[in-house]
């Protein structure tokens, strides 16, 4: 779970594999019922002939609005840690830009996002197996690349 091959406090707690599981499990039905997990669906949106993602994105900001900024007041520290809700930012950088275009060129190719392919498989698109072997390789180039030093960039080649 963490880059470093430490295991992060949170990753020790007993629940904290179960709430992921049955926040992956949320994920994934939620992205199945709204139809979502479909390349088709996600096409004709980029395609602007079908706006249901841009509601299902709409609907998905706002509840996750609501409980990002309640949970903080009602809750008042993190359930499995016990720490204080904290923003992480992160900058807006070349890496940012250039990975968000590189994601947004594949996502337009394949009509499926990372979240939205696996949950493509429960319904039994496996042609998007394609699409998966070809996230796992890209992200493998990418870490590979990243942390391979380059003589003009020795020592601050670690990927995040």
């Amino acid at each position: 779970m963490s880059t470093d091959g430490v295991r992060q406090e949170h990753e020790q707690h007993p629940l904290f594999l179960a709430l992921v599981f049955v926040g992956g499990l949320l994920f994934g039905v939620g992205l199945a019922v709204s139809n979502m997990a479909q390349p088709e669906v996600v096409l004709s949106f980029l395609q602007f002939a079908d706006f249901g993602l841009l509601f299902v994105m709409f609907g998905a900001a706002i509840v996750t609005g609501i409980v990002f900024f309640g949970a903080p007041r009602v809750l008042g520290s993190a359930p499995l840690t016990g720490k204080p809700y904290e923003r992480r930012l992160k900058e807006l950088d070349r890496n940012v830009v250039v990975g968000g275009g590189i994601f947004g060129v594949g996502w337009g190719l394949s009509g499926i996002c990372p979240g939205a392919a696996y949950a493509s498989l429960g319904i039994g698109n496996y042609a998007i197996l394609w699409g998966i072997v070809g996230m796992f390789v890209g992200a493998y180039v990418q870490g590979y690349w990243r942390s391979t030093p380059t003589t003009s960039s020795v020592g601050t080649t670690k990927a995040d």
